[in-house]
């Protein structure tokens, strides 16, 4: 990509939440440079914390943008090797606008960036990501006055702030941690020595390599479960942790080498805040079970549904004051980390949760599993919003539904519901589908799925 970049290119990596597309085709250095300098104008930032992953281009493109705010007038703070969780706290904690280099749990080929402001709050295309990326077609202009660029280091700060929030006491527990040869192989080290004689930590994937050699860093896909699964077993550990790319996404394997449905723990880490501050709000998306919010209610809670994405998440967070949030994703927001997802916090609050236990994971899971859920399944389709209407139609009439449109379709019965909703980048719709029992989900699924595919489905 030359100095002169191209707007139709600009346009397409400026994404709904960040900045992200292939290396050097897409994303490099000079975007990243110009980048930099349009943030600071955007943002009216005096100084910005910048922190990358593991990726091979990661460094040179966080370098580049320090550069570019640099040039802008801004001080920069290089925070280097980083979850982007571990940037969201030294937003928080420095109190200074933020960038970081990653693409989470994309492919090797793949960079971008995501950026806050101070105190990890969001920046999407209607906070300011689209100014950004105007100004960055509009070639910003350098000002007088250059910021200095400096280091900081703010790993161990960040580890004992995790640990306050959720301490682990009581039985040792025996923790396989897979990494996915992502940030958390640098994150996790640092907060588990803070755990002490309180966990075995046995470590899987902990090199730093953005070409991920053993699996793609996105635990999402079951199929990149399977080495920790089978770890876990042949360990006869308590837990199983796997985090994606950026670390700031965690998920679950119980002792059984089984993988634990992220809406699990949003009700189990809702129970533990709910019975520290009580009547509190939590937040959660619409393809979270069903199950959250009937348990936040009877614990006294108050339950507030949103639409999929962060910004939303935030954004309601901050409404509400809510305490905590959570998304089928494996994304878990936090009101004391700066209302910012931190995979690693809900790591420790499931293992705070299970040490305070006698009883193995599943069992003590069993009370918060009530539905079963099919995840997110995805279609090509050519015109999703005609699909969605053609769902709508189908399903107006049957007894006992109700239907709403907070984010695409949601389709809902006292047996089972779905949602159908487009990406904001692909032509792609999402399934979401839950029942009260296995059959009860598959007929929902199996169904909604041949319609999609039928009428206008490429693959």
């Amino acid at each position: 990509m030359a100095d002169t970049l191209d707007p139709a290119n600009v346009r397409a990596v400026f994404k709904a939440y960040d900045v992200r597309g292939v290396v050097p085709d897409q994303v490099d250095e000079a975007l990243a440079r110009a980048t930099g300098a349009a943030f600071v104008q955007v943002v009216g930032a005096s100084t910005v914390v910048v922190g990358h992953d593991m990726r091979p281009s990661s460094p040179g493109m966080a370098g580049a943008f320090a550069e570019g705010a640099s040039a802008a007038g801004a001080d920069v703070v290089m925070i280097g090797l980083a979850s982007t969780d571990q940037l969201y706290f030294a937003s928080g904690h420095l109190g200074h606008p933020g960038a970081m280099f990653t693409a989470s749990h994309n492919p090797a080929r793949y960079n971008g960036i995501k950026l806050c402001r101070s105190l990890a709050r969001p920046v999407g295309l209607d906070t300011g990501l689209a100014e950004i990326r105007d100004l960055v077609i509009g070639h910003p202009s350098p000002v007088g006055a250059v910021g200095d660029i400096s280091e900081h280091d703010v790993l161990e700060a960040y580890a004992a702030h995790l640990v306050a929030l959720a301490p682990v006491s009581g039985r040792r527990l025996k923790v396989v941690v897979d990494a996915g040869n992502g940030m958390a192989g640098h994150t996790a080290p640092a907060v588990f020595a803070r755990l002490g004689a309180a966990v075995e930590l046995v470590p899987m994937y902990f090199e730093l390599d953005g070409t991920f050699p053993h699996h793609e860093a996105n635990p999402i896909d079951p199929a990149n479960l399977v080495d920790l699964e089978r770890r876990v077993l042949a360990e006869k550990a308590d837990l199983g942790l796997a985090f994606d790319g950026d670390a700031d996404r965690c998920f679950l394997v119980d002792e059984r080498g089984r993988a634990v449905s992220p809406s699990t723990l949003t009700a189990l880490i809702a129970a533990r805040e709910l019975a520290r501050e009580p009547g509190a709000t939590i937040i959660h998306n619409l393809i979270t079970s069903r199950a959250v919010p009937e348990i936040v209610t009877e614990l006294g809670g108050t339950p507030v549904r949103t639409r999929v994405g962060h910004s939303f998440i935030k954004a309601r967070m901050a409404e509400t004051g809510a305490i905590f949030g959570g998304e089928h994703s494996g994304h878990f927001y936090f009101r004391d980390f700066w209302r910012a997802d931190s995979g690693m916090l809900a790591a420790l609050h499931a293992m705070a949760a299970l040490a305070g236990t006698d009883r193995p994971l599943s069992e003590l899971l069993a009370q918060f599993e009530r539905y079963v859920v099919s995840g997110e399944i995805n279609s090509e389709v050519a015109d999703p919003a005609a699909v969605t209407a053609d769902l709508e139609a189908a399903y107006a009439a049957t007894d006992g539904v109700s239907m709403d449109h907070l984010d695409g379709l949601t389709v809902s019965h006292p047996d089972w519901s779905f949602n159908v909703r487009p990406s904001n980048t692909e032509p792609l719709l999402r399934l979401n589908a839950e029942g009260r029992d296995e059959p009860t989900m598959a007929e929902v699924r199996d169904r909604v799925l041949g319609r999609i595919r039928d009428r206008g489905a490429t693959r």
